[in-house]
């Protein structure tokens, strides 16, 4: 046999292998050609009564042979395992109902964050921001926490190698805007923050939490109850009630905690709120005047007050959600009874 002969029946031999459709038609290119009675057997036992001068090609061009139609075989089983024979016409039934995609709803997390924009933006507030990996300085030394504070060992905050960590707080947030703006200042800042906490029905490692922030000349606690309380009403409801409790933060002086009026029973007292008739909110107080001296205020001249509340917690409160579990497990049958 030539080489132009063998050339000839190696493009044959690819046709053939392309046009193979079944398993079955895929076995029979196999055994012409490559069995032990097919064409390149026979070709190769009569190689050594080829011409001298076309030896070379042959056997070149009958290796090229065994190579490139081995290769095409399996890549032609391997698509009709796959059900992607290209020469399968594909089965559509034009006759079967369209299948529509439902519309997406909001995570109550993220209502309860713009609703809670929305109320503080016609009170004045703007958002500020900033970074989840904060440095012992921001998140501690700057809002006055004592070295020897628990919430720096390591069972409360996660520390990185670094020697930075996750921050605590947003309250961080509130050092970075002071260092780079003169008063007044009215902010909220909105976002995740991470404590080294057991994860049960009302706890999570991860959580979101909103700081506000309002400094100016003569800012009073007056001033705190009357946003809080406002903010309150526009959220919860026009009979939602606010209390007032004497507690202790190290950033600010004096320092207070918050509830509301249980929604559940009215403040009468029910199992949502252990007979209370309040649900704790969070903390909040007067801006501590080491910490205003800290970013270069004057307390002398101004003053301010902070807040932060958990960002679930009023989500649970607000939607009736008994186990905080449920805001992160993605259950689309969940979100979709308190999103809107």
């Amino acid at each position: 046999m030539k080489a132009v002969e063998l050339q000839a029946l190696k493009e044959t031999a690819l046709r053939e292998g392309r046009a193979a459709s079944t398993p079955e038609a895929i076995e029979q290119v196999r055994v012409a050609y490559l069995g032990r009675k097919g064409a390149l057997q026979d070709i190769m036992r009569g190689l050594k009564d080829v011409d001298a001068s076309e030896r070379p090609a042959v056997g070149r061009i009958a290796n090229e042979l065994k190579t490139a139609l081995t290769e095409l075989l399996e890549t032609r089983k391997t698509e009709l395992q796959a059900g992607a024979s290209p020469s399968a016409t594909p089965r559509f039934d034009y006759t079967l109902p369209g299948v529509w995609n439902r519309i997406g709803t909001r995570h109550p997390v993220s209502l309860i964050i713009e609703e809670t924009i929305r109320i503080f933006a016609r009170m004045g507030f703007t958002v500020a921001d900033g970074p989840d990996i904060e440095t012992e300085y921001y998140n501690f030394d700057a809002l006055n926490t004592p070295a020897h504070h628990p919430s720096r060992d390591t069972q409360d905050t996660f520390w990185l190698e670094t020697g930075r960590l996750l921050r605590t707080q947003t309250s961080p947030v509130q050092i970075r805007v002071m260092e780079k703006q003169k008063p007044p200042i009215r902010i909220i800042a909105p976002g995740r923050c991470y404590r080294r906490d057991t994860t049960d029905a009302t706890h999570s490692a991860n959580f979101h939490q909103i700081e506000g922030l309002y400094v100016h000349r003569d800012v009073s606690l007056a001033d705190l109850k009357g946003d809080i309380a406002g903010f309150a009403r526009e959220l919860m409801g026009p009979d939602v009630r606010v209390r007032f409790r004497p507690h202790f933060f190290p950033f600010t002086e004096p320092s207070v905690e918050y509830d509301f009026s249980c929604h559940v029973c009215g403040g009468k007292g029910c199992r949502v709120c252990k007979q209370s008739g309040w649900i704790e909110i969070s903390g909040a107080g007067m801006v501590h005047p080491r910490v205003l001296k800290t970013v270069g205020y004057d307390p002398e001249t101004v003053s301010g007050y902070a807040f932060g509340m958990g960002v679930e917690r009023i989500a649970m409160i607000k939607y009736g959600i008994h186990d905080i579990r449920l805001l992160y497990e993605n259950d689309v049958r969940f979100l979709e009874q308190v999103s809107v």
